[in-house]
């Protein structure tokens, strides 16, 4: 998870237009990311890392706008490390049903807006996309619709390969 934690913020600073410069290292067992700040202090952990690069690019609107949205994204961020991050190939199930039912009537989400949160959840559920078989990725069709969107998004997918979500189906088979 570490390397793959440092790369994802080496991304977003990129993404974000940040001049490359910021030195990580990681802490503990679980190798928390941790940010050297020249200015201040060291910063701790992948989401209060990711949310300092974006008020650092002045994109505050990824972060949400309006008391409701800001804590869905601080929810989304959270339950990217406390569940995502940590989950077994026992828990992918749940984890992808849940967000699959979760994102059935949103674009992406924090409602209609793209924010942090499509960012970092992109990121933690791409491995579990790129192990999907193409029938299980349409048995959660509202993941991949919004996985397909997120990894379109520029800037987004980055060093990771591009995964295939959906088959075309204008050529599958008559019934």
């Amino acid at each position: 998870m570490a390397d793959g934690a440092l790369r994802e913020l080496s991304s977003l600073e990129k993404a974000l237009g940040l001049s490359k410069g910021n030195k990580y290292s990681t802490q503990g067992d679980r190798k928390v990311p941790v940010l050297q700040a020249s200015d201040g202090p060291s910063l701790v952990g992948l989401v209060t890392i990711a949310a300092h690069l974006v008020q650092r690019a002045r994109r505050p609107e990824l972060l949400g706008s309006g008391a409701e949205q800001k804590a869905v994204v601080r929810q989304w961020l959270e339950y990217r490390v406390t569940r995502v991050d940590p989950c077994t190939r026992e828990d992918t199930g749940t984890i992808m049903k849940d967000l699959n039912q979760y994102l059935e009537d949103k674009v992406y989400l924090a409602g209609d807006d793209f924010t942090l949160a499509d960012i970092l959840m992109y990121h933690g559920v791409h491995p579990i996309m790129a192990e999907l078989a193409v029938q299980e990725k349409e048995t959660y069709v509202n993941v991949s619709r919004w996985f397909d969107h997120v990894q379109h998004y520029p800037g987004v997918r980055q060093q990771l390969p591009p995964v295939v979500v959906l088959k075309n189906r204008l050529y599958s088979s008559a019934r």
